[in-house]
């Protein structure tokens, strides 16, 4: 294996980070700046705030990642960066810096999938076991995915409508909740109860796909409901009963496709992987099973540029590099970087 120093940088929605990582494994330096107090007063990401943003701070972050390594760009062997999915204005502001970078130190550059990212900020914990299953749970996505190697990926199961971090902003703000809604709903669930008996939907027989479209839809039109009736609306129980639809299916197909795949390594990643109901019930069904369970430390599942340099480091030994022609893409297949 080929040892590798990687500036990585990441700007896909409405966090600005730059890290520094060695081998792929170890975190020389790793900068966020959060907007969320900016976009907290919108009750969501203003996609031109967050890019306007992105600008003020990349080359601060940039600076402080490659200061805190105690490192110079010379000292660095390439520049990685999100290509996508994403935002695509606060994507091209990182795509722009990393190809600024490149082109004036002449180095390489590696483009990295966001999603693809998030299941390597658990490289950055334990070597990833092949072969595994990774649940993706995020503001932007929901799937399942199949790993045999590294740079390996498989989707075998995705959202067909709201992903789960969506549908937990949409009910957070239905029952008045502040943005961001998903650590809000996770609190009080935990404190409710499952009074109000939500549906679980499976889908079709042995489908992985996953659909929370309904379920929002059935919370709304219940409060409408109760309002219209001037009954009580307790939000504990709204929480509770709505969080432990969500983790039933979640935790239900997982573990499905842990079996049927026959892995013994499953890992969980990206933002909504802080719950604290789906983390507690994804550990019992895997002690069941006596199943390895990777779940990224809280500050690794948000939107990080670690991560992006976890997986730039197979990607780098592969010289899986890109010209000057880089774009940042909204939308991106991640089995188009197997």
């Amino acid at each position: 294996m080929s040892e590798s120093i990687i500036l990585s940088i990441e700007t896909s929605c409405d966090e600005t980070a730059a890290s520094v990582i060695k081998n792929g494994n170890e975190i020389i330096s790793n900068e966020v700046v959060t907007q969320m107090m900016t976009h907290k007063k919108f009750g969501g990401v203003v996609p031109e705030v967050a890019s306007r943003q992105h600008v003020e701070v990349m080359t601060q972050v940039i600076d402080e990642a490659l200061k805190n390594a105690n490192m110079k760009i010379d000292d660095i062997d390439a520049i990685a960066v999100t290509e996508g999915p994403g935002l695509i204005g606060a994507l091209l502001v990182g795509v722009a810096s990393a190809k600024a970078l490149a082109f004036s130190h002449q180095k390489p550059l590696i483009p990295v999938h966001h999603i693809g990212g998030h299941i390597y900020a658990n490289h950055l914990v334990k070597p990833l076991q092949f072969p595994l299953i990774a649940l993706i749970v995020s503001g932007g996505h929901t799937e399942l995915i199949y790993m045999k190697d590294h740079l390996d990926f498989e989707i075998i199961g995705e959202t067909r409508d709201d992903a789960v971090g969506e549908a937990y902003d949409k009910v957070a703000r239905t029952i008045g909740l502040p943005y961001p809604g998903g650590p809000e709903v996770d609190r009080l669930a935990q404190i409710g109860q499952d009074t109000l008996n939500f549906p679980r939907v499976w889908l079709e027989k042995g489908s992985y796909d996953f659909s929370f479209s309904g379920l929002k839809s059935a919370v709304i039109n219940t409060l409408h409901n109760k309002k219209q009736k001037n009954e009580e609306i307790i939000k504990e129980d709204v929480a509770t009963s709505f969080q432990n639809s969500v983790v039933e299916v979640l935790v239900g197909k997982t573990m499905s496709a842990v079996k049927e795949y026959d892995v013994d390594h499953l890992i969980v990643a990206g933002g909504v992987a802080a719950n604290k109901g789906l983390r507690d019930a994804l550990e019992l069904e895997t002690n069941k099973l006596g199943i390895e369970l990777s779940i990224p430390p809280l500050n690794l599942c948000t939107d990080n540029a670690a991560m992006i340099g976890s997986i730039a480091h197979f990607l780098y030994e592969k010289k899986r590099f890109s010209d000057m022609k880089l774009n940042g893409k909204n939308s991106l297949d991640l089995e188009d970087f197997n």
